[in-house]
């Protein structure tokens, strides 16, 4: 006899159990050859049950292995969501079990939580696909989800791998069993890639989020088909819509076909996009006619506690199509662009020629440019007519007439433009004004003339010169300085006199 080895010291919870096909219900004829299973020479029956936690040698005492099955469960718990929340549990069959050469009937993942603990089922690269009566599964082996509580049970559906559905969140407790069609079931189960995790609760009885493909036709209906749906159960399907792409979204008949006893019967659809409007039906009014969707948008089925003979099934349908531009909005983003350009453009040739104008070019003498360095007024308060900075208090006569000497019959000629400093004494207070006839010409501003700027000549600045005075003056500058006060004399005020005199 051949001898098979099983291994299942690293599975937990779970038991495989070898049988005869129809077991338990169908008990074999007498007539029919004995087909034995052996974990070991001296102990064979016709049913084996092998637990996980160890390691098996099997054998068969059998013609037709074609006549055995296999029948696995296992068990997957949560009674703490911080626990188990991130754990991500594979719903595949394990190999030790595909390796024997008998066919497997049915696994079985019993996943049990608490009541605020729920299931989540993704298959992220295979989908799942919902079997119905349009769109049947035609693959060597199918899903069946249940979802169960003491008082009622939900038959989520039927499902098979190639399809749409990526990811279904369940409330209580789930059974998925994996049933098996032909023997082709082992060449196909290795790209299995059924996963599940335990997650927070959640509104609805059972919510999917389906991502169709855009060539295809998808079919989806409600829970516990053809039965009705329990009463006060809300199921919602979660559309993915490509951002290319436009769903066209109907429903396969004109009503939901109920009455209710107590509640409302409700569908709502809703794009997930801001703005968006809600579409609500009860059961007493039409259904929405087939209409594009242009985002993700949701689609939700309430049930109420329906009339006796009356029941909530619903159907619909989802397609695919690239998005068809409208000719106006194009012509309107045209239009637009061009009048945003235009603007722009204005907006460039007002700025570029107002700064031409404020900043004239370098290398261009422009007259109505001050050339003096900007200062603060602040720094400066003063004006060139009210500042004495001006003022010279001592200046050489020969430096200032120097070339009228030169041309009288002096013998000396004083050098011209040379500074001779003046030892002599100087009044307190600043020399006198020149006479009236030298001011004759300027203009007087009144108090209310704005300051001139700092650092500024203008026309009107007055020079005021003083000149040595003679040694009698020097001696006479006391008794001058306490009649008037002032001891220096407007040397072009002298002048005017001479000439009046000759």
């Amino acid at each position: 006899d051949v001898t098979h080895l099983v291994d299942l010291s690293k599975e937990k919870n779970m038991t495989v159990t070898i049988h005869l096909e129809g077991w338990p219900s169908r008990i074999p004829p007498m007539s029919e050859p004995i087909c034995l299973i052996c974990k070991d020479p001296r102990t064979c029956d016709r049913v084996l049950t092998l637990t996980s936690g160890a390691v098996y040698r099997i054998s068969f005492l059998c013609k037709d292995l074609s006549r055995l099955r296999i029948t696995a469960e296992k068990g997957i718990g949560c009674m703490d969501i911080r626990w188990c929340q991130r754990k991500i549990y594979s719903l595949s069959v394990p190999k030790a079990i595909t390796r024997l050469p008998i066919r497997l009937h049915k696994f079985i993942w019993k996943l049990l939580a608490t009541d605020l603990i729920n299931v989540e089922i993704t298959s992220p690269s295979l989908k799942l696909q919902q079997h119905v009566q349009e769109q049947r599964c035609n693959t060597s082996y199918s899903y069946s989800i249940v979802s169960a509580t003491p008082e009622t049970e939900l038959n989520v559906g039927m499902f098979c791998p190639g399809g749409s559905i990526e990811k279904i969140q369940m409330r209580n407790n789930i059974t998925i069993s994996l049933k098996t069609f032909g023997k082709g079931f082992i060449n196909e189960s290795i790209p299995q890639d059924l996963k599940m995790s335990f997650v927070p609760h959640i509104k609805d009885e059972c919510t999917f989020t389906v991502s169709p493909n855009p060539k295809a036709k998808v079919y989806l209906q409600t829970p516990n088909w053809p039965y009705s749906l329990p009463p006060y159960v809300s199921v919602s399907w979660f559309i993915v819509v490509p951002s290319k792409q436009t769903a066209h979204l109907g429903f396969s008949q004109d009503r939901m076909g109920i009455a209710c006893e107590t509640g409302r019967a409700y569908v709502n659809i809703k794009e997930e996009t801001p703005g968006a409007e809600e579409i609500v039906r009860r059961e007493d009014e039409l259904l929405p006619q087939p209409r594009n969707m242009h985002h993700n948008f949701w689609v939700n089925v309430s049930n109420c506690k329906p009339v006796d003979k009356t029941q909530l099934t619903l159907q619909f349908w989802v397609t695919f199509a690239d998005k068809q531009i409208d000719l106006g909005i194009i012509l309107a983003v045209v239009a637009g662009a061009g009048v945003l350009t235009a603007i722009g453009l204005t907006v460039y040739c007002v700025k570029k020629k107002k700064k031409k104008i404020q900043n004239p070019m370098v290398g261009v003498y422009n007259a109505n440019v001050n050339t003096q360095m900007p200062g603060k007024k602040s720094l400066f308060r003063k004006g060139r007519q009210n500042n004495e900075s001006h003022v010279y208090a001592v200046i050489d006569d020969a430096v200032v007439y120097g070339h009228l000497l030169k041309e009288s019959n002096g013998s000396v000629a004083p050098e011209v433009d040379v500074y001779r400093p003046f030892d002599g004494p100087i009044g307190s207070l600043p020399p006198s004004p020149p006479p009236l006839s030298f001011r004759k010409d300027i203009k007087h501003s009144s108090n209310t003339e704005e300051e001139p700027l700092p650092l500024m000549d203008t026309d009107q600045d007055t020079y005021t010169f003083a000149h040595q005075k003679s040694k009698q003056s020097e001696d006479n500058g006391d008794a001058n300085k306490k009649d008037k006060g002032d001891t220096s004399v407007p040397l072009l005020e002298d002048k005017e006199r001479d000439g009046l005199v000759e």
